[in-house]
């Protein structure tokens, strides 16, 4: 799908749209599954419309998409899928409940644990945790909810299992940092879409801006835009990444301090 004419690798790391549970909080005492809330109509909408901006804006084309087993992440990912797949130019859709049609072939996604909400306290509040620690995800329930014909059925995962229950926050970062570089790693020709939580959105921009930037929040659909140089020899062999500023993409920043505030997001 890549091309080894290529001269720059691209990876863009996305938090999830609008979760239900912000919006509705009984919602979780009535669900089956209260760890995992679905989209809002409107986190749809905010989906579809940033793939839109991607086709329109991005200035590359995304191979490969990559997205967190969690329902908001996988709704997140099918919108931004039905718009870069789009056969039409979609300007009066305003999500894929309004029947876009979609070439399946532009692009390939699969699901990876690794790119999951953070497993623990912070990100998921205890009472709304499963009691015995299993969260009950499928692969293949995760995939029923992507764009038919898109998934890639000969990826390898990088993470095989969901991390443990009480995962602690300097574990889920390194995690983050981890599966951001091995997957960047596996595919140094072709330009991916990461589709996570709000945490592996901060960790992609503190871990390669040159200025130690920190974050302070990470809105819903924000996404940030990694950079590498391949080698002139269009090897394999890349550089590091950098994170490029590209303006409005959702992250609100501030040069680091040690008396910075701290992180507001949700995730």
């Amino acid at each position: 799908m890549g091309s080894l004419q290529m001269t720059h690798q691209h990876v863009v790391v996305m938090r999830h749209g609008d979760r239900l549970d912000n919006f509705d909080p009984l919602w979780t005492q009535k669900a089956a599954r209260p760890w995992d809330p679905p989209l809002v109509f409107q986190g749809k909408v905010r989906a579809f419309g940033i793939g839109r901006k991607f086709n329109n804006c991005l200035g590359f084309p995304i191979h490969r998409v990559f997205v967190s087993p969690f329902l908001r992440c996988l709704q997140t990912a099918s919108e931004v899928i039905h718009a870069l797949c789009a056969v039409d130019d979609c300007v009066t859709s305003m999500s894929s409940a309004d029947g876009v049609l979609i070439d399946p072939s532009k692009l390939k996604v699969s699901v990876d644990y690794g790119l999951c909400e953070m497993m623990n306290t912070r990100a998921i509040r205890a009472e709304n945790a499963p009691k015995d620690g299993d969260f009950a995800f499928s692969i293949s329930e995760c995939e029923a909810v992507l764009p038919q014909g898109t998934i890639d059925s000969t990826f390898e995962r990088v993470y095989e299992q969901l991390p443990k229950w009480g995962e602690s926050s300097e574990g889920a970062r390194d995690r983050y940092k981890n599966i951001i570089k091995i997957l960047a790693d596996t595919y140094p020709t072709e330009n991916l879409l990461l589709v996570t939580h709000g945490e592996g959105v901060e960790v992609s921009v503190t871990e390669h801006s040159r200025d130690h930037l920190h974050v302070r929040r990470v809105n819903y659909c924000a996404y940030s835009i990694l950079q590498r140089t391949l080698n002139e020899n269009e090897s394999v062999a890349v550089g590091e990444f950098v994170w490029l500023n590209k303006g409005d993409t959702g992250i609100i920043i501030s040069p680091s301090s040690p008396a910075a505030d701290e992180i507001v997001k949700e995730t």
